[in-house]
């Protein structure tokens, strides 16, 4: 019995870190795009259409969200500050949606983990949702009720001094506020949230110009380092629990909890079901992809299984950050408008994948545990190079928050010392973290001379000025 149980568990272990060598490099490419995105999108003009409730405002919310990061928590923290900034119910719902359906990196996982079946249909599903979630609220959206709860949110945080992080839409933090020099103060999330914004006011490159110097890199670790940060417990969760799942739940208590044939009422339990699992799963994120393995390994139909990967945004902690936020009336609303959202897409779903001849046939693969994980193969290569970019992005994010010195490269924004290159115009004296940034300076000056919009910290504005 106990060495059943031993090698339950080693069987379990090499299932779950199988399921992550297989999606790592899709993961860590995904999450690059994003970061690139995230970097280069403006937040502030895309928070300021978010306010029209109409088809535009709607379609922008999802573009922004899908241009976003992949982190339940994250999408419901930068859906509630662009709320407060006037952003309209079902715009937020629509970016909280999208930042967790329609992202790169989560599209990879279900195609290498799941199959195309599933990636079509959590991108078709993934607008479906949003339209019909918008359609929903329209119709049953209580009078003022959002309103209220604005008025009432921004009140609050006035008192207590709350202020979103302007890089990232995080909580921002007493200890990394800054003061601008017309006196407003900026509070970050963390130390390299803060150094980020301080090198984003201090630069004047276009994206070409600093993705070819090492402040250029360093934003981009930076952002790696932080998309990271906000999603590894769920996927290494996910991933674990996946294989547990797989080895030691039994046949029979899938069949208990969902209906087996290929009725209509099968397909609405099955999807219903699903849905009802991913909200006390506590798996949220791109965690529940591995999770969705297990259930479809299960004998769970399409729709219980594409319904549950849906519903990471209504996982019970990520309804109490809801309540939180929001209150309880709120809290409730958006899980009955959610429920029956993602319930009923991948219902949908089925019928319309059914009715194509497309639902994919689970009696045709391999099982989890008859699958072999580390070989010499494409995986094994594309994981080298995503590994490899990775422990890169990540050393010049920390040659980037570590750099000596007071002064900022005029081109990327990058921290640097008096022994690095340095040019003179018009009497006065720049440094640069590199030649290249150097010579992109001398070629036209005029574009990276210095404005009056400095950063103070604790009054002294040594460390930000150029000379």
């Amino acid at each position: 019995m106990q060495a059943a149980l031993v090698d339950g568990i080693l069987e379990s272990l090499r299932i779950g870190v199988g399921f992550l060598w297989t999606a790592a490099w899709a993961i860590i490419m995904g999450l690059v795009i994003t970061s690139l995105v995230q970097l280069y999108v403006s937040k502030e003009r895309m928070a300021r259409v978010l306010g029209n409730d109409d088809l535009g405002g709607l379609t922008k919310a999802t573009l922004f969200g899908a241009a976003s990061s992949g982190c339940s928590f994250g999408a419901v923290a930068i859906g509630r500050g662009l709320f407060k900034k006037g952003a309209h119910a079902v715009n937020v719902l629509a970016f909280m949606f999208a930042s967790t359906n329609l992202i790169v990196e989560l599209g990879l996982m279900i195609l290498i983990l799941l199959g195309w079946e599933f990636l079509v249909a959590e991108l078709l599903g993934g607008v479906i949702l949003i339209a019909v979630m918008a359609l929903i609220v329209h119709v049953t959206l209580p009078k003022n009720l959002f309103d209220e709860v604005r008025a009432e949110l921004n009140l609050h945080d006035r008192e207590q001094g709350i202020t979103e992080d302007p890089t990232c839409g995080m909580l921002g933090k007493d200890e990394y506020a800054v003061q601008t020099d017309g006196g407003e103060v900026l509070k970050f999330c963390s130390a390299g949230c803060l150094e980020t914004y301080q090198q984003e006011v201090s630069s004047r490159g276009n994206w070409r110009e600093e993705l070819l110097s090492w402040g250029g890199w360093y934003k981009l670790g930076n952002q790696y380092r932080k998309e990271w940060s906000m999603i590894w417990k769920d996927v290494v969760a996910g991933f674990l629990i996946s294989g547990f799942v797989i080895v030691f739940v039994p046949q029979w208590v899938w069949n208990a909890l969902f209906l087996q044939g290929d009725s209509i009422l099968v397909s609405a339990e099955n999807a219903i079901m699903g849905v009802a699992i991913a909200v006390i799963s506590f798996v949220g994120s791109m965690g529940n992809v591995p999770f969705a393995v297990a259930l479809w390994g299960g004998g769970i139909s399409f729709a219980g299984v594409i319904a549950f990967v849906y519903a990471d945004l209504i996982t019970i902690p990520v309804l109490n950050v809801y309540r939180k936020y929001y209150g309880w009336k709120v809290m409730l609303y958006i899980l009955a408008v959610f429920f029956v959202t993602m319930a009923f897409t991948g219902f949908l779903m089925e019928e319309l994948f059914a009715t194509l001849g497309i639902v994919p046939n689970l009696a045709g693969g391999q099982t989890a545990t008859e699958q072999t994980y580390f070989e010499l193969d494409y995986t094994f290569y594309l994981n080298v190079v995503a590994f490899a970019l990775s422990g890169f992005l990540l050393y010049v994010y920390r040659r980037g928050l570590g750099a000596p010195g007071p002064y900022r490269d005029p081109v990327c924004g990058m921290r640097t010392d008096d022994d690095r290159p340095s040019a003179t115009y018009d009497g006065e004296t720049f440094y640069f973290c590199s030649t290249r940034c150097k010579e992109a300076f001398k070629q036209e000056p005029t574009t990276f001379l210095p404005d009056q919009q400095h950063v103070v910290e604790g009054g002294d504005m040594s460390g930000h000025e150029h000379h």
